[in-house]
């Protein structure tokens, strides 16, 4: 069941180019699993638009960690202006948890995570949270972006490996002609070819995605093309950001 608090915000952070993250003081009776969103409602902002004053967030940080983070492209609305200029301390209400966007719990059974965007917010928190408490599930994070430049938390995503033996990074930019940095991994979109390469065997794992309406979509229609039941596929669409 949800319940309700008024959070302050701590700590205001640039993670990739127009993405940005912040952290608010974790209530100290709040719970949540890895993967679950809050519904966030500013309290009495200098301004409003047409989009309201509530957005639902997944929750970026595991439930390890003391703070809760969301993040998000910043575009231009009233809530996201709100937000990026605000003062330390500014107090929101937030509401969680929801959403099943969870891992599953048969550790036999691969986890198969195809992430495009700031749709990888709920799984950093299900990558970390996996790490922290040694499940023995094997993860292959596959993550879609246009630059490294764009890409959210990409170094401590593949740092990762170095914690966890069963989970493997797999990244893959689809703009590279037009970055400023070196990249020595996948390219391209994410296809059936490249999820073989790494998984194997297709019809063993549990799959997710998130991100952008359209990828989430692309990614079921690559898994469905490949045999793979809808009842093997967990998804979570990312629309307006």
């Amino acid at each position: 069941m949800a319940n309700s608090y008024n959070i302050k915000l701590k700590l205001r952070e640039e993670i990739a180019e127009g993405t940005m993250a912040f952290h608010f003081e974790k209530p100290v009776d709040s719970t949540f699993r890895a993967g679950q969103y809050l519904e966030m409602t500013l309290i009495n902002p200098p301004e409003t638009d047409a989009e309201g004053n509530n957005r639902p967030f997944s929750i970026a940080s595991s439930p390890q960690e003391e703070y809760l983070m969301i993040a998000t492209r910043m575009r231009d609305t009233a809530f996201k202006r709100v937000l990026k200029s605000a003062t330390m301390g500014l107090e929101v209400k937030a509401e969680l948890p929801f959403g099943s966007f969870t891992l599953h719990n048969d550790p036999s059974k691969p986890a198969v995570l195809l992430m495009g965007g700031i749709g990888i917010t709920p799984v950093r928190s299900i990558v970390l949270d996996a790490s922290a408490r040694k499940l023995p599930h094997k993860i292959f994070l596959f993550y879609s972006n246009r630059r490294p430049e764009d890409t959210a938390f990409l170094k401590e995503l593949q740092e990762l490996e170095k914690q966890n033996p069963n989970y493997r990074f797999i990244g893959t930019m689809t703009d590279m002609k037009n970055s400023q940095q070196e990249w020595t991994g996948e390219t391209g979109y994410i296809n059936k070819e490249m999820i073989a390469k790494y998984v194997g065997d297709l019809t063993k794992p549990i799959y997710y995605s998130a991100g952008p309406q359209t990828m989430v979509s692309a990614m079921r229609q690559v898994l469905n093309n490949a045999g793979i039941d809808d009842d093997y596929i967990k998804t979570e669409d990312f629309s307006g950001y």
